[in-house]
């Protein structure tokens, strides 16, 4: 088994076809098949489940393509530091759908002026789902909601954040829970940890919401709580980005569950360059930050 096998192999397996698979990787579909055969040999199991016109992922091929993810990426990240230990090369980030929208504009264009020799992927998700992947090895860092909670990986706290309740305007005022019982609630998939929040909330105040609507976007859900459909907790910073967002009542909640924290999270046998200097840009930033608060503290 060699790393060559292996592209192959997450390549067909991406694809569903060798044919497709030899086009990306400039081959004749006869080697990649003469590849993955010797590969399955190896093994001693079939990857693949071969029909007419596709390959289809086995079970064990389906577990064995999350290894050959976590082999290739150590294997660039093994690249990268025998150039000087520079970042350089491919850097698969994660990253929760809201801190995409409000951190990462400016982060990573000052990353990608500072560190130009790396070229970086952004997927997004809920963080549940974003962990899941740093955890497989399918990714080499993500920015979700904290606290860290799984031994094999590390991470640091990259920005504060403070979640809001969100109704309509004409909502009375939110005290508890209680105060909104039964009510529809707008919300991401059940991996997303902010729902997670939301429920423990009502959870805590011996209250039960009503229906749980599942929203793919932040906009949609502002659209819909403005309506007077339903409540909705969402991040302060990513409720001022919103057009509309002065169409929607905002209402504090308590401390322990308003304050929270996006991380930075990787794996701890995989801290390379790429991840290094990312840490330390967010560090950067945030020093930025408070130096610039403390001037105009001082100017007022």
């Amino acid at each position: 088994m060699d790393l060559t096998q292996l592209r192959m192999f997450c390549c067909v397996a991406e694809t569903g076809s060798v044919a497709r698979a030899a086009e990306q990787l400039h081959r004749v579909p006869s080697n990649l098949t003469t590849r993955l055969r010797q590969l399955e040999q190896e093994l001693g199991t079939d990857l693949f489940i071969r029909e007419k016109q596709r390959l289809r992922l086995s079970p064990m091929g389906h577990n064995f393509l999350c290894y050959a993810h976590r082999i290739l990426a150590l294997s660039e990240e093994a690249m990268s530091i025998t150039h000087a230990g520079e970042p350089a090369g491919n850097f698969a980030l994660g990253s929760m759908e809201s801190t995409a929208a409000t951190r990462l504009p400016t982060l990573l264009a000052a990353y990608h002026q500072r560190f130009p020799q790396v070229s970086l992927s952004l997927a997004t998700g809920t963080s549940g789902e974003i962990i899941e992947r740093v955890r497989a090895g399918t990714l080499a860092a993500a920015l979700v909601d904290g606290p860290l909670q799984h031994d094999e990986l590390n991470g640091c706290v990259a920005f504060p954040e403070r979640m809001v309740v969100i109704t309509c305007l004409d909502h009375p005022p939110i005290h508890s829970a209680q105060d909104v019982k039964g009510e529809t609630l707008f919300a991401f998939r059940a991996s997303c940890s902010y729902r997670l929040r939301l429920e423990s909330w009502f959870k805590r105040d011996g209250s039960l919401p009503g229906t749980i609507m599942e929203i793919q976007s932040y906009h949609s859900m502002l659209a819909c709580v403005a309506s007077g459909a339903g409540l909705a907790m969402i991040p302060y910073s990513v409720l001022n980005l919103l057009p509309g967002y002065k169409r929607v009542k905002v209402h504090s909640l308590p401390a322990d569950i308003a304050e929270t924290a996006t991380w930075l999270l990787w794996r701890r046998d995989a801290f390379g360059p790429n991840v290094r200097a990312l840490k330390q840009l967010i560090i950067e930033q945030a020093e930025s930050s408070e130096v610039e608060a403390e001037s105009i503290l001082l100017t007022e």
